[in-house]
């Protein structure tokens, strides 16, 4: 059972190695923990997994191998309540009645049809064709029957025809691949950290207070400044237009970084960096900064963040005159490069899936402009933008 666990975890690419085997099988030896399948849970977790991003992964891979329960690497959990899916009956149908049952289209149909059932949903459902339940012939429960459906709730499979398994787990949207949520983006961001004591001395300094009192004889009390995170950082948000669909992710990330960065300043643009920017959108046609200004008043020593799906006409990029909203004396492409001249530490963060990059003109030329330094916005992505800002100057 435990070398089926260690080739599940591998298979699922987290690392496991003999030592990490061996140490699992001294720790039970040890009787470190409680005979309990939670307790044997955290222990197995401690010792295989070494980075955040694959917690959610060894949820599943320890589901599958001590459960039975199928599973797909990356998915999330629906919130559904449990008390909907109780297991009251199974329904049994005939192949005449099986057949009957119309599918109820591709997996984009699926789950968008899940999507809104789940906002129109407010009580269980027991034996129905629609709502997410039990005993029924909807797409969406269990214990019932659908060609194609999504299996919530029930313990194994029956008729093999779910397309999807969602059951809940502990550790959700924490797999590299997955969409972002607020305190996945803090974990990758604290990676750009640099820590500095700088300001007004205003707490106590317990180990200098001990050494002073040690030294003189008498309650020598010591201040020091608040340890902060000393990196700056400029944040330019692309905002409106194709970048509406990604209003919850950039969001999450503004929220992050506020929160992450002592030294932050932000700023607006719609599509491509032109000869100005704005803090307030309700205000961006009355309150602008000039980018020149930008370039002068902040130091060479401030990382520089691009957030934006860099999906465009080329033309916004590369001639004067191509911003579709004002005459730009200058291409965007120049003050672009001004930017990445500038503050050579620099990268551009794309909500966009990046199998779609090559489709878009304007997203390869601005990527060349990065110095290739173009990352998608998952966890994995901003964790390389991150380690790759650390390196730079």
């Amino acid at each position: 059972m435990f070398f089926s666990f260690v080739d599940e975890l591998r298979a699922a690419g987290i690392s496991a190695s003999l030592k990490e085997h061996l140490l699992l099988l001294e720790a039970l030896d040890a009787e470190v923990i409680a005979a309990s399948p939670e307790e044997f849970y955290y222990l197995a977790r401690a010792v295989f997994v070494k980075d955040e991003g694959l917690l959610d992964r060894f949820d599943q891979v320890f589901g599958k191998v001590f459960k039975g329960l199928e599973t797909t690497y990356g998915t999330e959990a629906a919130p559904v309540p449990e008390e909907w899916l109780k297991k009251v009956a199974e329904l049994y149908l005939t192949p005449e009645q099986m057949a009957e049952i119309a599918a109820l289209g591709s997996w984009e149909e699926i789950m968008e049809t899940l999507k809104k059932r789940l906002e129109e949903q407010k009580e269980r459902h027991q034996g129905g064709n629609k709502w997410i339940g039990t005993a029924g012939t909807s797409p969406f429960g269990a214990y019932g029957y659908n060609p194609e459906g999504v299996r919530i709730g029930q313990d194994g499979g029956r008729n093999r025809s779910a397309i999807k398994v969602w059951d809940k787990r502990e550790f959700r949207n924490l797999d590299s691949a997955v969409e972002l949520g607020t305190r996945n983006i803090k974990v990758a961001l604290r990676r750009l950290r640099r820590f500095a004591r700088e300001g007004a001395a205003d707490e106590l300094d317990i180990d200098g207070t001990i050494d002073g009192t040690a030294r003189k004889g008498w309650l020598d009390i010591r201040m020091r400044p608040e340890r902060h995170n000393a990196v700056k950082l400029l944040l330019f948000l692309d905002v409106g237009g194709s970048m509406d669909p990604y209003v919850k992710v950039c969001e999450e990330l503004f929220s992050a970084a506020t929160s992450e960065f002592k030294n932050l300043e932000f700023f607006y643009f719609h599509n491509c960096l032109y000869e100005s920017v704005w803090k307030d959108n309700r205000r961006r046609y009355t309150e602008r900064t000039p980018t020149w200004d930008l370039l002068h008043k902040f130091g060479h020593d401030y990382k520089l963040v691009f957030v934006g799906d860099a999906a465009m006409s080329p033309y916004e990029v590369t001639h004067p005159g191509g911003s579709v909203e004002h005459f730009n004396e200058e291409a965007g492409a120049v003050w672009v490069q001004r930017m990445v001249n500038t503050y050579p530490s620099a990268v551009w963060l794309n909500p966009t899936a990046e199998k779609y990059w090559g489709y878009s003109p304007s997203t390869e030329i601005l990527r060349g402009l990065m110095k290739e330094r173009m990352y998608p916005l998952t966890l994995a992505g901003l964790d390389d933008a991150m380690r790759t800002l650390s390196r730079k100057c």
